[in-house]
């Protein structure tokens, strides 16, 4: 396991800690503990130490992405239903500076038309959906891509 070069702060909004029992046609049958053991997992084989926060309160995600400011070198987030709606939560993401990168488990935009906008979009580097809990390590592994390209000058995908 290489040493510890990056920390990563995966949040996780309203409703998702019903994961596993809520709607599993649609979010599948993982827990949200499983979940975060498998990006955790998945972080620690790149270096990254993975710390995991879920609120169903819009102001206690604000409040940790702001605590994250100078403690953590990227986010993943899955803002569940206030990524359709939060102004807030964007301000939040965009205020800590952070490399952001949003992530859901369904396709929003295969779903509702309520869903198919994401407020927060404007401030992440990109999103990773609709490939249920795998939406997570797949974010994880776009943002760690990021942060190590940064660290030696060029763009993911690129060569040096």
């Amino acid at each position: 396991m290489p040493p510890t070069r990056w920390t990563v702060l995966v949040l996780h909004g309203p409703n998702l800690n019903l994961l596993g029992e809520r709607e599993p046609a649609i979010y599948g049958r993982a827990t949200l503990a499983e979940i975060d053991a498998a990006a955790a997992r998945a972080g620690a084989a790149r270096g990254a130490a993975v710390e995991s926060f879920q609120s169903n309160h819009e102001g206690a995600l604000i409040d940790r992405l702001h605590a994250a400011r100078g403690a953590v070198d990227g986010v993943v987030i899955n803002a569940g239903g206030l990524t359709h709606t939060s102004v807030a939560l964007l301000d939040a993401i965009r205020a800590c500076g952070l490399p952001t990168v949003e992530c859901h488990l369904s396709h929003p935009a295969a779903r509702e038309p309520f869903r198919r906008r994401s407020r927060i979009a404007p401030a992440c580097l990109g999103a990773v959906s609709g490939f249920g809990a795998d939406s997570y390590v797949l974010a994880l592994q776009g943002l760690l891509a990021h942060l190590e390209a940064r660290r030696v000058g060029s763009e993911p995908g690129t060569t040096p």
